[in-house]
């Protein structure tokens, strides 16, 4: 048995890097192309594994040359291959990512066999996710995934992490069968209904959630930091300041560091500088799994920031 279950998707990555983001109907010459592997399932689950998490990952490829790339990576990456899934009809996802020399980022994405990871497809996996500490998923699957697997990990001793990303409303079924739900600004406002903008608005945002029945949230706010909220109160965790090259893929790694940090019997509140610091670390190299750093890296990291 493991101690993270990540479900999820996985995506080839089309990484463009421009001078600025392109308006609609615009060409934009002169950016530098390249592709890496990314889907937050993904992210989060080679940042767990290259942090030293005992980590399963459900995800499923599409047959065709991505797929079989993304095969031979996740087995550099020391992830298990008996649970990863192959969809016979539908393409392996696809992301076209625009890069600014800001670090901004805007994506589109093509699902493909994400959207294709059924409740049936898990049935074979339901020992595991029961017997999980924890279990982290995003919202690049179906919906009915997520809510079955909240639903079912509840009547066990897992814990279910989402990071609500891409945003979209979720049900207070799903929301009450949550232990961390760790949304960005944008996130927390579809959520809500609150723009979140600052601390006070992050924390209106967390109590509006806790009402719903989740029983931890944080709320990630870039170079603001974090807060981090339950019905003991709230925390204010400050950003390390780096100099950002590419914010992509930066929540993931915040999110699979964090479950790392939990897995080895660390608070939440413990837990989150060690996850702010992987995520630091990330948004100073280009990329999402090619900026997702390794243990000693992150151990590096904090140990010169506060000596």
């Amino acid at each position: 048995m493991k101690d993270v279950v990540v479900i999820g998707s996985s995506n080839q990555d089309i990484v463009i890097k421009l001078p600025r983001i392109p308006n609609v109907g615009e060409t934009l010459l002169g950016g530098k192309s390249s592709m890496i592997f990314g889907g937050k399932g993904a992210n989060q689950a080679v940042t767990a594994a290259r942090l030293g998490g005992d980590i399963a990952f459900i995800t499923k490829l599409g047959r065709d040359i991505f797929g079989t790339n993304m095969l031979i990576h996740f087995e550099n990456e020391k992830l298990p291959k008996e649970f990863i899934l192959i969809d016979e009809h539908e393409p392996t996802g696809i992301a076209q990512i625009f890069v600014s020399e800001k670090g901004e980022n805007s994506i589109a994405v093509a699902p493909g066999s994400n959207g294709t990871l059924s409740i049936q497809d898990l049935q074979p996996f339901e020992d595991l996710i029961a017997n999980a500490k924890f279990i982290l998923m995003q919202l690049e699957i179906p919906i009915k995934t997520v809510e079955f697997v909240a639903q079912f990990a509840s009547k066990s001793n897992a814990k279910i992490i989402i990071n609500p990303a891409p945003a979209r409303p979720l049900s207070d079924d799903l929301l009450s069968n949550t232990w961390l739900l760790t949304p960005n600004e944008y996130e927390a406002s579809i959520l809500t209904g609150i723009q979140v903008v600052d601390i006070s608005s992050a924390q209106e945002a967390g109590a509006i959630l806790l009402s719903k029945g989740v029983q931890h949230v944080i709320i990630t706010l870039g170079e603001n930091g974090s807060i981090f909220c339950n019905l003991k109160g709230s925390t204010h965790f400050k950003s390390f300041k780096v100099n950002a090259v590419d914010t992509t893929a930066a929540g993931d790694v915040f999110n699979g560091a964090l479950a790392v940090a939990l897995t080895r019997g660390e608070s939440i509140i413990e837990a989150i500088p060690f996850a702010s610091a992987a995520a630091a670390i990330s948004v100073s190299k280009m990329g999402a799994q090619t900026s997702i750093p390794h243990l000693d890296e992150v151990n590096e990291f904090l140990v010169d920031r506060f000596i």
